[in-house]
C-alpha cells in the first residue's frame, strides 16, 4: 500500500485589474500563477498543512459548501493539476512515515519564531479557520522553549536552504556548522558552531573584494588541511602549496601593477550591453565571481557559462559587440578553452583573453590580453580574480555610477 502527503507551495496575493477588479495569484519563487476558483480552493485547503487525498476531499467540500460554482474536471484531476504546475508538493511512501519525509524533502524550513506577526496570524488561523480551541491555538502565539535539537534546527535552517528532511536528518547527526566570515560578531558567525575570521580589514564597497579573496585563502587552508588528515597529499605537497599560497601577496601586486591597460579596455567597451564569461574548471568557477561583480556594479547584463557548453545555446547569443571574458588559466584545459575563444570570436565577439604569463600564443585569437603569474593551478583564482574585479571596476567608473553602493544591493541579505 502507497501513501502520499500533499501541501500547498508559495504564497497567496490578490491582485486588481485596471477597472478595480480582484483576481487571486499564488507566488512560487517569483514566478506568479492564476488559479481558477477550483484549483484556489483546493490550494487553500493544503495551506499550511499537510494532507492526504481523502483530507484534501473533505477539506474541499466544506469549503464549497454552499458556493455555486461547478467545475469540469474531478478533484482528483486538479490536485494532479496542482502537482504539475508546481504549487503543490506531493509525498509519496510504503508508510505515512515514508510519505512524510518524502514530502519534507521537497520543502524548506523557514524560522518564523522571532517574528510576532507571523505567529499571531497561525494562531488566529488555528482559532479562527481550523476551529481548534483558543487555548491550544493561543499556544503558537507565545515562544515555547526550544530543545537542543530544535535549536540545531532552526540554525542550520538560517544558514543553509536544506530541505526539512535534510536539516532533520543533519540535527539527528549531529552535524557541526564552520562559518568562514571577515566581521567579528556578524549573524553568520553569531549562528554557527565554530568560525574562522579572515582579518581582511573593513571593506566599504558592498561588493566585496578583499573580503573574497581572504575567503579563497582561508577554504584553501581548510582543504589542504583536510587533505593532509586524510592522508590523501604528501608533506612535500603540504609545503609546496602553502610556499605557492605565501607567494601569492607579491604576484598579486604585480597584477595590480597592470592596472591601466585593463582600465584603457574597460574604457572601450564601457557601452557594451551584453557580457559573457567562459571558462573551463577553476577558470569556469571564477567567471561566475567575475560575472557577478560586473552586473552589480555596472548594471551590465552579464552571464557565466562553462565554455564546454558553449553549442548548448549561448553560442547563438553571441554577435558583433558582445564582449566575451574567456579565461584560460588551467594548463590541461588551455587547448580546449582556445577553441571556444576561435568560435566566439569567429561570431564577432569583442574577446578579453585571460591566462598566465607564458601562453602567449592567445593573442593570436583575442583582441586584448591579460597575464597573471604563474603559480600552482589551483590557486590561480586568487590571481585571475583581480583583472576580472578591475574590469568591473573600471567600466563602472567610466559609466560614472557608484561602485561602493550599487543600487538595490545590501552589506549582507537577513531575509530568504
Amino acid at each position: 500500500m502507497e501513501y502520499t502527503k500533499y501541501a500547498a507551495v508559495g504564497h497567496f496575493k490578490c491582485h486588481r485589474t485596471l477597472d478595480g477588479k480582484k483576481y487571486p495569484v499564488v507566488i512560487v519563487g517569483r514566478k506568479e500563477y492564476m488559479l481558477d476558483v477550483q484549483e484556489m480552493t483546493v490550494w487553500s485547503s493544503l495551506a499550511w498543512r499537510i494532507l492526504s487525498r481523502s483530507q484534501i476531499a473533505e477539506a474541499y467540500l466544506k469549503l464549497t459548501r454552499g458556493l455555486s460554482f461547478t467545475s469540469r474536471r474531478t478533484l482528483d484531476d486538479c490536485i494532479d493539476r496542482l502537482v504539475t504546475r508546481g504549487l503543490v508538493a506531493e509525498g509519496r511512501g510504503g508508510s505515512e512515515y515514508e510519505s512524510l519525509y518524502d514530502l519534507l524533502s521537497c520543502l524548506y524550513i523557514a524560522p518564523v519564531s522571532a517574528n510576532p506577526f507571523l505567529r499571531l496570524g497561525a494562531s488566529l488561523k488555528l482559532w479562527l479557520w481550523d476551529g481548534a480551541p483558543f487555548s491550544k491555538a493561543i499556544r503558537l502565539f507565545s515562544r515555547p522553549k526550544q530543545d537542543a535539537a530544535e535549536r540545531q534546527i532552526v540554525r542550520l535552517a538560517n544558514q543553509a536552504l536544506l530541505s526539512s528532511a535534510e536539516l532533520i536528518k543533519c540535527a539527528e547527526r549531529g552535524v557541526r556548522t564552520l562559518a568562514v566570515v571577515n566581521v567579528v560578531g556578524s549573524s553568520i558567525a553569531r549562528e554557527a558552531d565554530s568560525v574562522i575570521y579572515t582579518w581582511a580589514g573593513p571593506e566599504i564597497a558592498v561588493a566585496t573584494t578583499k573580503a573574497y579573496s581572504t575567503q579563497l585563502a582561508a577554504l584553501y587552508l581548510i582543504a589542504v588541511h583536510m587533505a593532509e588528515v586524510r592522508g590523501q597529499i604528501t608533506p612535500a605537497r603540504r609545503e609546496a602549496l602553502i610556499d605557492a599560497m605565501l607567494a601569492l601577496p607579491d604576484q598579486i601586486e604585480r597584477v595590480l601593477s597592470d592596472k591601466e591597460r585593463v582600465q584603457w579596455y574597460a574604457n572601450k567597451m564601457a557601452a557594451c550591453k551584453d557580457v559573457f564569461f567562459i571558462g573551463r574548471g577553476l577558470d569556469y568557477a571564477i567567471s561566475m565571481e567575475g560575472s557577478l561583480k560586473l552586473k552589480e556594479i555596472s548594471y551590465i547584463h552579464s552571464e557565466a557559462y562553462a565554455a564546454g557548453e558553449l553549442k548548448h545555446g549561448t553560442i547563438s547569443l553571441i554577435e558583433d559587440g558582445v564582449l566575451v571574458v574567456a579565461v584560460a588559466t588551467q594548463p590541461e584545459l588551455f587547448e580546449k578553452e582556445v577553441s571556444n575563444m576561435v568560435e566566439v570570436r569567429s561570431r564577432g565577439a569583442s574577446l578579453f583573453g585571460l591566462t598566465t604569463y607564458g601562453q602567449y600564443a592567445i593573442e593570436d585569437t583575442v583582441n586584448f590580453t591579460v597575464y597573471v603569474p604563474r603559480t600552482d593551478p589551483l590557486l590561480t583564482t586568487s590571481l585571475a580574480v583581480v583583472p576580472l574585479q578591475l574590469l568591473a571596476y573600471y567600466i563602472s567608473c567610466a559609466k560614472g555610477l557608484d561602485v561602493d553602493k550599487p543600487r538595490n544591493l545590501a552589506k549582507s541579505v537577513t531575509v530568504e
